[in-house]
């Protein structure tokens, strides 16, 4: 395999990061003795010149050979230590900008002061922001490893929803959703076994999962298909599509040839395993669901993107022909730019709409007063019930993890709705 210009250009960036923040290191460690020096330089540069290693021998390794645990960890502790210096650095960076400022002002105004040749004015680094930015870059690493334990800490959200519309058959009905399970990630069967028999202890009256099933490929339900055939509800398990469901990341939006034969086989195959568990798949159409003699629509939708960098395959308007005779509607569509991008304005028949894709970024903080992750700067639902009119969306954070093997604030969710 060859190394690309962009994985060269990266290795230098890391290496003159790693240079960079060495020089804080030296400061910061210059009044100790020189032995306990000694270890500290040559400790941060064994870490330091360990993820350059990594990088330069990883094209030439057959990643895909190696177990998925140490594939997983591996990858995950490499990207935690690199956005630790990155915050880090955010502090050495506002204090060498300190520095230089007051150098630049010294200069100017001492010699306008003084009325002679300005001899030179040294600005020392600032402890207090140096140890700052290894503080939190420390905690931010720390608090990224201890997420890791989290990743199958299911968390069970009950929430009460109230509609005036809705047929009075189906008050008191309690619907479980889940979401983007990514088997593809998971790595204990046993604890993906308990996370399914929590669903079931809520005793649903029906379950909806809304979408991304896998990472990339039909393959990685085999092992877990017999956990998720397991669930089941009088009203029966429903699902849709997510993004990566469709195999855009693995085979290529648009695939030639052989590759797209592969694209197809895979879907054809993924679309066959929610059969196989019993789940019905919603392909931009809608079922109704009956009790005691009255009906409400339950729609889905193929991935609807209001994000360009989102390929759209579905088609709302589809799914919802014939529904008009129904006086509750759930729709059941993956991304919650959706919800903006033409449930609100074009559908207002549409009382609730399910969603996932975000997985709260699988970091946050949500603690009463103060609910905030990353994700929210790029989807403005992305955890949670909102609002808009009579209408109701929630985005579930996801069952399973992708990338980041861990959790930390935004806990994986089984949500459990009861229509009120």
């Amino acid at each position: 395999m060859r190394r690309t210009l962009g994985s060269w250009i990266f290795v230098v960036v890391v290496f003159l990061l790693d240079l960079y923040i060495f020089q804080v290191v030296k400061f910061l460690t210059q009044s100790l003795s020189p032995k306990f020096r000694l270890g500290i330089h040559i400790f941060y540069w064994g870490i330091s010149g360990a993820m350059i290693l990594f990088m330069l021998l990883i094209p030439y390794q057959h990643v895909e050979n190696w177990s998925k645990t140490v594939r997983t960890y591996a990858f995950a502790i490499f990207i935690g230590i690199f956005l630790a210096k990155l915050l880090a650095l955010v502090f050495f960076l506002v204090d060498d900008l300190r520095r230089v400022i007051q150098w630049v002002g010294g200069k100017l105004f001492y010699g306008l002061a003084q009325g002679e040749e300005y001899k030179g004015v040294t600005i020392s680094r600032s402890l207090f922001l140096s140890w700052m930015g290894f503080g939190l870059g420390s905690i931010f690493f720390g608090t990224l490893v201890y997420g890791f334990r989290n990743k199958y800490r299911y968390k069970v959200q009950n929430l009460d929803l109230s509609f005036n519309n809705l047929p009075a058959a189906f008050k008191g009905t309690r619907i479980v959703q889940i979401s983007d399970i990514h088997s593809g990630s998971f790595m204990d069967k046993s604890a993906v076994q308990h996370g399914v028999d929590m669903i079931m202890a809520q005793k649903p009256d029906l379950i909806l999962f809304t979408g991304d099933l896998v990472n990339d490929r039909a393959i990685e339900m085999q092992e877990y298909v017999s956990v998720f055939n397991k669930l089941n509800a009088p009203l029966g398990v429903y699902s849709t599509l997510g993004n990566h469901d469709y195999g855009d990341y693995y085979f290529g939006t648009n695939p030639i040839g052989e590759k797209a034969e592969q694209k197809m086989a895979n879907l054809k195959r993924l679309k066959e395993v929610h059969s196989e568990m019993g789940w019905r798949l919603l392909l931009d159409e809608h079922v109704p669901i009956e009790k005691n003699g009255q009906k409400i629509a339950l729609l889905g939708v193929q991935n609807i993107s209001g994000k360009p960098r989102f390929h759209s395959y579905g088609d709302l308007e589809k799914a919802r022909v014939g529904t008009d005779e129904y006086p509750f509607k759930i729709l059941m569509s993956h991304d919650p730019s959706h919800w903006d991008k033409e449930v609100r304005e074009k559908y207002a028949d549409i009382d609730l709409m399910l969603s996932g894709h975000t997985h709260g970024m699988q970091f946050g903080v949500e603690i009463p007063g103060l609910k905030w992750s990353p994700v929210q700067y790029m989807y403005k639902q992305w955890h949670g019930l909102y609002e808009s009119g009579t209408q109701r969306l929630y985005v579930n954070p996801g069952f399973g993890f992708i990338g980041y093997p861990g959790r930390v604030g935004v806990l994986p969710e089984i949500t459990v709705f009861t229509l009120v």
